[in-house]
């Protein structure tokens, strides 16, 4: 089955959550998920009603530019503009003067034409992410847009998936997993043009996807040294960066000086479109996808044999052919049933 047949699937048959191959913790407690929604199309209040109105819970008027929702069970939300101007000036205007009035007018304009609103959920079990349906479909029904359906179309799904464990064999099992379907993934999300041509969602680079692969799996300190020489920036389609600030935080603090890397034990998995306007469409799509690379990373055999496979096909200063390697990908994965 070729990616694209792959996508079409997630895209419009895929409505419930697909379950990875480890649903728990090391510690027994069931592993959670959060997601960030980027989209645009509708006000802030619009956006904090609905999200209301679907969850429920106790909505907290922050500023012009935030809101929270907190759901008793699950968590807060948090609803915000993406824009960090209007957010500070927000921040600081309680909207009762002319200057308050001008800024929660240009806040609703914004957000309805340009300003990316997103929403962030708190982490939610596995069991319970169904509970997100009514509020993607909610947004939808209400006119918001997602990716490739406004002027500035680059907006995306961030999951952040809770690692099963924090011992450095799992944490490099998943990240070589990722490293040798990254490129197929980017087929298989079809990711929009708006999105590839930004630095926001940057592969790892093959040097660094090479030394991953040989690397030993139980070597935390060649683990976060290695990833931090080469990718030192958030913008990565997956940034394992608040990962490793769990591991060591004042090693990353070190090597990349980001006030927004915020420590905690989950994958920043940040290559999904936001498809919100297409019907039909849920987070169980994107989610099928990255539990695609669940299923590889607990495949030991696999896993190795895939590597083998990269390693042998690495042409010297070239490197990997990226047509060549995901279709191979693809055939492989079909093969062996994993996607």
């Amino acid at each position: 089955m070729p990616a694209r047949a792959v996508v079409f699937n997630v895209i419009h048959a895929e409505r419930s959550f697909s379950q990875p191959p480890r649903t728990h913790r090391d510690d027994g407690g069931e592993r959670r998920v959060g997601f960030e929604l980027e989209f645009t199309g509708l006000t802030i209040e619009q956006t904090a009603q609905a999200a209301r109105d679907t969850l429920g819970g106790e909505l907290r008027h922050d500023s012009l530019a935030e809101w929270k929702l907190a759901v008793d069970g699950l968590g807060e939300f948090a609803i915000e503009l993406d824009w960090d101007y209007l957010k500070r000036r927000a921040a600081e205007s309680d909207g009762s003067d002319d200057a308050g009035e001008w800024l929660l007018s240009a806040l609703k304009s914004a957000a309805a034409l340009v300003v990316p609103l997103e929403i962030v959920c708190p982490p939610m079990p596995l069991s319970r992410l169904d509970l997100l349906d009514a509020l993607v479909e909610r947004l939808r029904d209400e006119g918001g847009v997602g990716t490739g359906d406004s002027v500035l179309a680059a907006y995306g799904v961030h999951i952040n998936a809770e690692a099963p464990s924090m011992e450095t064999v799992t944490l490099a099992r998943y990240a070589k997993a990722f490293a040798l379907l990254q490129w197929w993934l980017v087929k298989a999300h079809e990711v929009d043009l708006s999105r590839r041509i930004t630095p926001y969602i940057d592969p790892w680079p093959q040097a660094y996807v090479a030394e991953l692969l040989a690397m030993p799996e139980h070597d935390t300190d060649a683990f976060i040294g290695g990833y931090l020489a080469h990718n030192a920036s958030r913008n990565r389609a997956l940034d394992l960066l608040p990962l490793l600030c769990e591991l060591d935080e004042p090693r990353v603090r070190a090597a990349v000086d980001d006030a927004r890397i915020k420590a905690r034990p989950a994958f920043h998995y940040r290559l999904p479109n936001c498809h919100l306007a297409r019907d039909g469409w849920t987070l169980a799509a994107p989610w099928s996808l990255w539990v695609v690379v669940e299923r590889l990373a607990d495949d030991a055999d696999g896993l190795a044999e895939l590597s083998a496979m990269y390693l042998d096909q690495l042409r010297p200063v070239l490197g990997a052919n990226r047509r060549a390697w995901t279709d191979a990908v693809d055939t492989w994965l079909t093969e062996r049933g994993l996607a």
